[in-house]
């Protein structure tokens, strides 16, 4: 099925830009090395088991948490698996990497006089050490993780604590993600504008989607 058609953006209707952050802004690429190469290496290592063994092991486990906010805890799997999670962030730290034109797509905006505000999944472990290697916070005006509210994004009551602590009108809001689900919800909680990202991982296919207009990267909204 084709991807769904992309309508030329009215940035006048637009005064608060709320972008994702790993898939959108940056690679995920990195995250997905951690997640799907490193850790089960290290699992399999500590159980004495192959490596698909390893990576089934933890496939099951996580399949339980999917979308919540245990899902995206760095310090639960640490305790879970018996690897320290954080470690590999820091131990693969150089792979973390922006998505092509996403730095350069913040800096329009901001000098076009909109706000930027990051709303991620991302566990606080993790995002500290994206920051530290591209300073991605110091390009937005304000940022908040699930783990910040209590609620992954996938949750309604997430946009609702987002709205009330940032302060923003969400019919004159744009959001952007590469996740399906937490586009759903966006849509749920009033998001004038919900957009996808296709080119999410330089690793791995791009995504399409039916569901929401969609761009190939966070660049392609000023063309539009």
């Amino acid at each position: 099925m084709p991807s769904h058609p992309y309508p030329a953006v009215d940035w006048s209707e637009i005064d608060t830009v709320c972008l994702d952050l790993d898939g959108t802004l940056l690679d995920q690429a990195y995250d997905n090395r951690i997640w799907g190469d490193l850790l089960p290496q290290r699992f399999a290592t500590a159980n004495s088991l192959g490596f698909d063994e390893a990576a089934a092991e933890i496939e099951r486990r996580y399949a339980e948490h999917r979308g919540t906010l245990k899902g995206y805890c760095i310090e639960h799997w640490s305790r879970d698996l018996g690897v320290d999670i954080g470690a590999l962030h820091r131990e693969l730290r150089a792979h973390v990497a922006w998505l092509p034109g996403a730095r350069e797509f913040l800096q329009r905006v901001r000098a076009a006089g909109k706000r930027l505000v990051l709303l991620t999944n991302s566990h606080p472990i993790a995002l500290e050490v994206k920051h530290e290697q591209t300073r991605v916070l110091d390009y937005l005006d304000t940022s908040a993780t699930s783990h910040d509210f209590g609620f992954p994004k996938e949750d309604a009551r997430f946009w609702q604590a987002a709205e009330r602590q940032i302060g923003f009108s969400p019919a004159r809001s744009m959001f952007v993600d590469d996740n399906i689900h937490v586009l759903r919800a966006a849509q749920a909680a009033g998001f004038r504008w919900v957009i996808g990202v296709r080119h999410w991982d330089s690793r791995r296919a791009q995504r399409d989607h039916v569901e929401h207009p969609a761009v190939d990267g966070v660049a392609n909204l000023l063309d539009a």
